[in-house]
Parts: structure tokens; sequence; C-alpha cells
């Protein structure tokens, strides 16, 4: 009978170790397009998109947290052709670059995310808000920039699988700087640099795929 009871109750212990299995870390990339806001289009977000590639890595402490280490490399144009504003003289302005970035933002989920234990209240999707610091750097018209960043934003979060993630992020990019779109747009209207006025923004609207690893535990009786 102890023989019978044990193979019994194997399958039972392997599948709550199982159940409870979690991880550490979340590696993968994504795909989307970008936005520009500056002297070059001081209105429509995408009046003139472009794409972007991203790299992300994850530490996930806990199931509302995250803390992700982003590499971008995307384009970003603008034509002042096309704004209702004008520039002393008629004259118009149009730029094309490629930037990189590299930024580290925390994440902040609405829901405990995840899957498993129905008494931590795991959610396989999660709406979530983030924000944090990064460097971009571009080059326009031969001359090379590079300028602190503060990208913060939105996105939601799926798991189709314990350990697979779907992501949709939006994120806004403020640069300390008024040189994103070319030497010839710093400040043509002569305003003096603030925090608000004569910077430019540029936007980041990327799908991503992603995968855990580095278990965190097999069997934990009980996990915050």
């Amino acid at each position: 009978m102890l023989i019978v009871r044990i193979f019994i109750l194997l399958p039972l212990a392997c599948n709550v170790a199982s159940a409870q299995e979690d991880y550490r870390f979340d590696a993968g990339g994504g795909v989307g397009m970008t936005g520009y806001l500056g002297d070059a289009n001081t209105a429509n977000l995408w009046s003139n998109p472009s794409w972007d590639l991203e790299l992300l890595f994850r530490y996930l402490p806990n199931t509302r947290w995250a803390f992700k280490t982003n590499f971008y490399v995307g384009g970003l144009s603008g034509d002042s052709a096309k704004m209702t504003n004008v520039f002393p003289d008629d004259q118009t302005y149009k730029f094309t670059t490629t930037f990189y970035e590299l930024s580290e933002l925390a994440e902040f989920n609405f829901f405990s995310y995840g899957m498993g234990e129905s008494y931590r209240k795991l959610k396989r999707i999660t709406p979530y808000i983030a924000g944090g610091l990064g460097v971009t750097a571009w080059s326009v018209g031969g001359k090379m920039g590079a300028a602190l960043t503060i990208p913060f934003g939105v996105g939601v979060k799926y798991k189709p699988s314990r350990r697979l993630n779907l992501g949709l992020e939006f994120l806004m990019k403020k640069t300390f700087s008024d040189r994103l779109d070319g030497s010839p747009l710093d400040d043509p209207l002569g305003i003096k640099s603030s925090f608000m006025k004569n910077t430019d923004w540029y936007s980041t609207l990327t799908f991503t795929v992603s995968y855990e690893f580095s278990k965190r535990c097999a069997v934990c009786n009980y996990k915050d």
C-alpha cells in the first residue's frame, strides 16, 4: 500500500513544483515605429513615422515590478514644410537620422503578473507604467550628437505560456538637446532653452517577444 501511495502522490508533487516555478530574468526583442516632435514637426507626432528595433533584458524581483535595460536603434525624420507654422524668410527644413538609445526603466504592473497559484491572484495579462533614464546618440548632416533622455510611458504584457511574454509598449523620450534634428534647427526662432521649450522629443511604439529564464525556486511554500 505504501508503494501505491508513493506512485499516486509523486505526480501530484511534481505538478505542484511545476505550478510554483517562476524566473528571475527575461530577455527578448521587438520591432515597431517611431515618431518625432521638434522644430521640424511641432504638432503631429505621427506626421513622419519611421522604424525601431529593440533588445531588452529584465530583472524580475516579484510579480508587480520589473527593471528593464533597453537598447534601441531606429530612424527619425521631420519636414517643416508640412507644418502650419512658418520660419523666418519662409525657410523650410527636413532631416533624417538613425538614433541609438541605451536606457534603464522601472516597470510597475497594475496586476500581479504571471501564471500559477490562485492564492497569489496572478494574471496572464496586465497593463503597466514605465519610466527611467537613458542616453541617445545620433548623426545629422555628418555631425554626431548625444544627450540624456527621459523615457516614460505605458504598455501591456500578456503570457501565452509560463515563460513566454508578448508586449506592446509606447514610450515618449524627452531629450536634453535641440540638435536631434540637426544644427540648422537649433533654436531657429531664438527662444531660450527650457525644460519644455526648444528641446526635441521622440517616441517608440514597439511590439516585443521575450522569454524568462533562471528559475527562482522549484518548490516554494510561500512567496510574496
